[in-house]
């Protein structure tokens, strides 16, 4: 399944939203169906723990999360992340998801932290601070 996934207006809408408002810092995107683009599954503002719970442990998605954290000097920063959530329980969808990550990647260009996770604990707090760093 070599095909092209897009973003649908309603994943874009809520991408721009999280970038334009303070309440929102999560958008989770799934692929439609048919699988030929993403849309929004959620969009809210969540806490670490309520990110790292919501993950579906049986399926993927796609993930941009605004993480905030203090620097080593001491002063608040906010990065975006951009996650591909695969479990290895969902092996027959990451051809897809990974096509859905790259276009999710080619629209969000100044988003400079990218990573892939395949389990609850490699999206530890002090791992996606290190990586934001």
């Amino acid at each position: 399944m070599s095909s092209a996934i897009g973003l649908s207006e309603g994943s874009l809408a809520a991408v721009h939203h999280l970038r334009e408002q303070r309440e929102v810092n999560t958008v989770v995107l799934r692929l439609a169906d048919p699988p030929d683009s993403l849309v929004p599954e959620l969009e809210g503002n969540l806490t670490h723990d309520e990110l790292v719970q919501g993950m579906p442990p049986h399926e993927p998605r796609l993930v941009v999360h605004e993480l905030s954290f203090a620097s080593p000097e001491g002063t608040r920063r906010n990065e975006l992340l951009l996650i591909l959530w695969m479990p290895p329980t969902a092996e027959e969808q990451e051809e897809a998801y990974t096509a859905g990550y790259a276009a999710l990647k080619e629209h969000l260009a100044d988003v400079r932290v990218h990573l892939t996770a395949r389990r609850a604990d490699q999206l530890a707090y002090r791992r996606l601070v290190a990586l934001a760093g």
